[in-house]
């Protein structure tokens, strides 16, 4: 579900009278775990992505989020005063829209299509968070690997991808040197080309 799919024009000029948008560099943490949620981010531009910490600092990537769509996360735990489960990272540069909680709960009751566009979110995350369970559960690990660079092509629109083996280790919640091993392997298979700290998907 994407925001600018919003047709209420009274919704639409409310969303754009909003003068909270904030510019985040690449790797800035807009939301961690245990933090009080006091506003909802909507990506206008950019990507940011949006990961699982365990309390021993391991950390998986649940998905990702590009312009028109917000944390799902975020909105249910702001929504119900509660902490985030999640880590919010900006994946490259992004213009994020900073919706206070209570204008949310406000255009809950003015704004149908607000509260359709929560439900189409809560929908397409529960369907990545099952391709995340099947991946961990029953992908073998050069597969994830391959699904990760491909998802991070569509994002950066290129082939060409800096990267570092310690990323991608964070993201799937692997050790570097697996991923190290794995990569090397699918290289030989013809399917990337590595460099310092750069992969290219061929």
């Amino acid at each position: 579900m994407n925001i600018n799919r919003i047709s209420d024009p009274e919704f639409k000029k409310e969303i754009a009278s909003n003068r909270n948008l904030k510019l985040f560099p690449a790797g800035t943490i807009i939301l961690d775990i245990n933090s009080y949620i006091n506003y909802i981010p909507l990506v206008i531009s950019g990507s940011i992505k949006v990961i699982r910490t365990e309390e021993d600092g391991r950390e998986i990537l649940l998905y990702y989020l590009t312009p028109g769509e917000s944390c799902i996360s975020s909105i249910l735990s702001g929504l119900t005063q509660d902490t985030s489960k999640v880590k919010v990272i900006v994946e490259e540069d992004a213009e994020i829209l900073m919706i206070s909680l209570q204008q949310a709960k406000d255009w809950l009751k003015k704004y149908p299509e607000w509260t359709d566009f929560i439900f189409g979110l809560y929908q397409k995350r529960f369907e990545d968070l099952l391709e995340v369970v099947n991946s961990v559960a029953f992908q073998k690990v050069d597969t994830r690997i391959l699904h990760l660079l491909n998802q991070k092509s569509q994002l950066y629109k290129s082939k060409e991808l800096a990267v570092t083996h310690q990323q991608l280790a964070d993201e799937l919640g692997i050790t570097r040197e697996a991923v190290s091993r794995v990569l090397k392997q699918i290289e030989t298979d013809g399917k990337i080309k590595l460099s310092r700290n750069k992969i290219t998907l061929l």
